[in-house]
């Protein structure tokens, strides 16, 4: 299910395209690599085009709709064939599914071309779960783990379950509820930066509440999310690493898991 209802899900494809991000591209390099390893396993050749940039997000939340149309309009063209588009991160994801059509509402020569795409985008642990249909097999050592869920992921993309569902699979995993969990961490792009002491605030309310759950781990399939929060536990001196959720799921199955 997705913001907007009831979504069909294709049968698994022998091809996608991954839409990478920008912070993955540029913080956490690996997530990309794993989530390309996760789809790789379940026999899915992963196509990524090289000319791929950011999805048009910043612009598009700081009211700069000319500006992010002109970087959405440059991706566009980089999926031509009717392949899913894997996105590893909610917030991309769903500027893309949600908010390229309204970009070229007054635009019908790009307007077909945005909604194509948009129907084919899908969140990578949402893919995972409904397209793939993957079972993982745990392989690693008892372990409790948070989990975060971007406030994109979750209201615009409708995936807060599926990032639990993967989780349930994994039978030494244990998965904490923390308080807080549905409220947002601070990043929210550039509120971030327009609002450093609000954003501060609430990473730091975000992150007790993890910590009191004695958590060894915080996930989430969001890097933006990940970067705030992660910055705020190590300015606080804690130890909690945190981890996207691909190169967790990657880890902990070794490599190996049964595929659909």
């Amino acid at each position: 299910m997705d913001a907007a209802g009831s979504r069909h899900y294709p049968d698994k494809p022998v091809k996608v395209y991954l839409f990478g991000t920008c912070l993955i591209d540029l913080f956490w390099p690996q997530a990309g690599l794993d989530a390309v390893r996760l789809l790789e396993r379940e026999g899915i050749e992963v196509i990524y085009p090289a000319d791929q940039t950011c999805c048009g997000q910043p612009a598009h939340s700081s009211g700069f709709p000319e500006q992010s149309r002109a970087v959405a309009l440059a991706q566009l063209a980089l999926f031509p064939e009717p392949w899913p588009v894997v996105v590893p991160s909610g917030s991309c994801a769903g500027m893309m599914r949600q908010h390229y059509p309204d970009l070229f509402a007054d635009d019908a020569q790009h307007l077909e071309q945005a909604r194509a795409l948009a129907e084919r985008v899908f969140e990578l642990s949402e893919f995972l779960v409904h397209v793939a249909r993957v079972r993982l097999t745990d392989l690693g050592p008892a372990t409790r783990v948070a989990v975060h869920t971007s406030c994109a992921a979750r209201r615009q993309m409708g995936t807060r379950a599926h990032a639990g569902a993967l989780l349930a699979q994994l039978s030494r995993v244990e998965v904490a509820v923390h308080e807080h969990e549905a409220e947002c961490c601070g990043f929210g792009g550039t509120f971030s930066l327009k609002h450093p002491a609000i954003s501060a605030a609430m990473a730091a309310d975000k992150v007790e509440a993890i910590a009191q759950t004695g958590a060894d781990t915080l996930l989430s399939a969001d890097c933006g999310c990940l970067l705030n929060l992660t910055h705020t536990i190590e300015k606080e001196g804690r130890r909690l690493p945190g981890e996207h959720l691909a190169s967790f799921l990657w880890q902990r199955t070794g490599g190996e898991g049964e595929k659909a």
